[in-house]
């Protein structure tokens, strides 16, 4: 990596190239050896962090086709296309994803397809496997498995770390297993148990710096209260349904509106009765705004047809008055979102 601009030492020119948009990258390895060099490094994430010109995108997987992830640039309304992950595993599905240090993480989860032809089950219903995917190196790599096998599990970051919780084993029964994983150390470490288990997919939000585990169909929250200290059930008698993560506010879409959730109240926030029909589709959060991706619309009264969407629609919750709009729809994913997470790069 030397030589990158004539006349300037290389670590000024690296912080050069570090301001240039993450979707031009591709381009500017087309320059030269040393520029290829330079865009593939990790100090580039490092410069890019140093000059503030970090970017925050949108990282889904949908149905159609399997194994592949797309990026969304809110900034320029842009959809990238990353390389399929490398598991054996076929139609991957029921995973844990989360971004941290600049890497997305696909945990556990498997596969329940059925072979049309034999009608054996294609692959495991649960793996501990973990794979991450460097946005600067643009590849995926494997890393340390989980301690135990889960799919359909709460996944989250704290502090830099990935917490994993609940799910199904393998042979499909519900479990109160968690753990902790550190992203440089690549090490998983065991942590008290969730008190609670239940015959239904648990997923995990992060609120005021706690992970709180919610299982379908319960009304008690799970709330970590330090890795020491384990676990504390809460009935907060949170609506059900998707939710998102607003500025450290909780938003859940129920019966066709969405609602802000406080610990034990809600207030009424817009309309959304034009997704009743939508099943499958992602609920995340992007700076001021909500974004839902995705999803299915079922056959109808005189329509039998199953329609995979592609369609984005945003919410914008830092105005006086929330308002939706639409923006470019997904260019290769569609159908029911198997895992959203957002990536800083």
């Amino acid at each position: 990596m030397s030589g990158l601009i004539e006349g300037l030492p290389d670590a000024v020119a690296l912080r050069c190239l570090a301001r240039v948009p993450f979707y031009l990258h591709p381009k500017l390895e087309l320059v030269s050896r040393s520029w290829r060099a330079a865009i593939h490094s990790p100090e580039l994430f490092k410069a890019r962090q140093e000059v503030s010109s970090s970017e925050d995108f949108l990282c889904v997987c949908a149905f159609d086709p399997e194994n592949l992830w797309q990026l969304y640039d809110p900034l320029r309304d842009l959809w990238i296309t990353l390389p399929v992950i490398p598991s054996k595993v076929r139609h991957l599905t029921h995973f844990g994803v989360v971004s941290v240090g600049g890497k997305l993480f696909v945990l556990g989860g498997g596969s329940d397809a059925v072979d049309p032809l034999t009608g054996d089950q294609d692959g495991s219903f649960a793996t501990n496997e973990v794979w991450s995917y460097d946005p600067v190196a643009r590849q995926w790599a494997p890393r340390a498995s989980m301690l135990v096998p889960r799919a359909m599990f709460a996944c989250c970051v704290l502090d830099g770390n990935i917490v994993v919780a609940g799910g199904f084993t393998s042979c499909r029964k519900s479990i109160s297993k968690a753990e902790i994983y550190d992203p440089e150390k690549d090490v998983w470490v065991s942590i008290p148990d969730l008190h609670l288990t239940h015959n239904t997919a648990c997923s995990g939000v992060v609120i005021r710096g706690k992970m709180h585990v919610l299982h379908k169909g319960l009304s008690t929250v799970q709330v970590l209260d330090g890795m020491r200290l384990g676990w504390t059930v809460q009935d907060y008698g949170w609506l059900q349904g998707p939710m998102a993560v607003v500025r450290g506010m909780l938003y859940v879409m129920s019966h066709g509106v969405i609602f802000k959730q406080e610990r034990e109240a809600k207030k009424l926030v817009v309309s959304a009765s034009e997704f009743r029909n939508r099943i499958g589709f992602a609920m995340i959060g992007l700076g001021d705004d909500i974004y839902v991706i995705g999803g299915v619309i079922g056959p109808e009264r005189w329509n039998w047809d199953i329609k995979l969407m592609s369609d984005v629609d945003v919410l914008t919750i830092g105005s006086e008055r929330p308002s939706w709009r639409q923006v470019s729809p997904m260019t290769r994913c569609r159908g029911t979102i198997f895992g959203c997470s957002q990536l800083r790069i």
